[in-house]
């Protein structure tokens, strides 16, 4: 589906265009064509690869999807392909990978988004109300489309960081130990999808800018620089949060250890109070003929309350070292 198709003249909107129209404006100097489309059909890219020009493996790249981040050149043109993570979506939802592909050309730039409902109107908004920068060409819109992906990582990230808090404050809450394994277990799968989606951006954010850059980014790369700083930021903490969540998950899974350990003592304390009686209970009541106190009419009152009182002795000495 197309979602824009709008051409700019130096730096600033000139008009909204149809798609067959594209070949005609990309003749005239100075004109920047920016088309937008979301989850489009074959029908749909094979007339954007007529208009643009686009080569056939890049083409067949993003209407496949599935594809790790990268950045290729063909040409005079850069064809990068970003995840996107929905900041708003269901922590259980199947899917919760989207992808943005970017066709950027000396005069135009195509982005086609899959599989996310989450859209770029706002870098659109952004790009128009500064034209000085607009000016620059694709470059400037490629950086822009690339910053609006990596700044949607910040809410993502916060979310699993507040999320681990909450589990690290239960951690010696007792009986949580299990529940708070299967949630870290959840949070480390989380993290790892963003991680993947997030550490590719570096070597792709690291060939636009610095030394030999395509021509399409040269004017922008001091902007290419500071999303790459954010990237960075990003990796590492996503780093640091999974040492930690391998650190809680061993945590908890002591805690696990320890609580049945606890459990194991208390039931050998009850045994042994109970073995005690029985013990007892057996001796009196093997009823030999010779036996003592046998006859005697406080025997029965004596042999209980001997029970009893080698029952509480027990209790109170496994009670005073901690195992009830």
């Amino acid at each position: 589906m197309i979602i824009n198709c709008v051409v700019y003249e130096n730096g600033r909107k000139c008009a909204d265009i149809h798609t067959d129209d594209i070949s005609d404006w990309l003749q005239r100097p100075g004109c920047l064509v920016w088309v937008a489309l979301h989850d489009p059909d074959a029908a749909e890219l094979a007339q954007m690869q007529q208009e643009f020009n686009l080569h056939e493996l890049a083409v067949e790249d993003a209407r496949k999807g599935h594809q790790r981040p990268k950045i290729e050149e063909y040409g005079s043109m850069v064809f990068v392909v970003m995840h996107l993570l929905d900041p708003t979506a269901p922590a259980d939802t199947d899917e919760p990978l989207g992808e943005l592909a970017v066709f950027a050309g000396p005069n135009f730039v195509l982005s086609v988004r899959n599989r996310s409902q989450y859209g770029f109107q706002d870098v659109r908004d952004r790009c128009e109300r500064e034209p000085q920068l607009l000016q620059s060409g694709a470059g400037f819109v490629l950086y822009a489309l690339m910053d609006a992906v990596v700044d949607r990582y910040f809410p993502v990230l916060d979310d699993f960081e507040a999320e681990l808090e909450d589990v690290e404050e239960q951690i010696f809450t007792p009986g949580a130990a299990r529940g708070n394994i299967e949630r870290l277990y959840a949070l480390k799968r989380r993290t790892g999808m963003l991680r993947h989606a997030a550490a590719p951006l570096l070597d792709v954010l690291g060939k636009l800018h610095g030394g030999r850059v395509p021509s399409v980014c040269s004017r922008v790369q001091e902007y290419f620089r500071d999303v790459h700083d954010h990237v960075t930021r990003i990796s590492g903490a996503i780093d640091a949060m999974r040492d930690t969540i391998g650190t809680a998950i061993q945590v908890n899974l002591s805690m696990v250890t320890i609580e049945e350990s606890e459990t194991t003592k208390q039931l050998a304390a009850w045994a042994a109070i109970f073995a005690a009686s029985t013990a007892l209970a057996g001796i009196w009541g093997m009823n030999f003929t010779g036996m003592p106190e046998l006859h005697w009419k406080y025997g029965y009152p004596l042999a209980l309350a001997t029970i009893f009182s080698t029952g509480v002795v027990l209790y109170w000495r496994f009670r005073k070292a901690g195992w009830l």
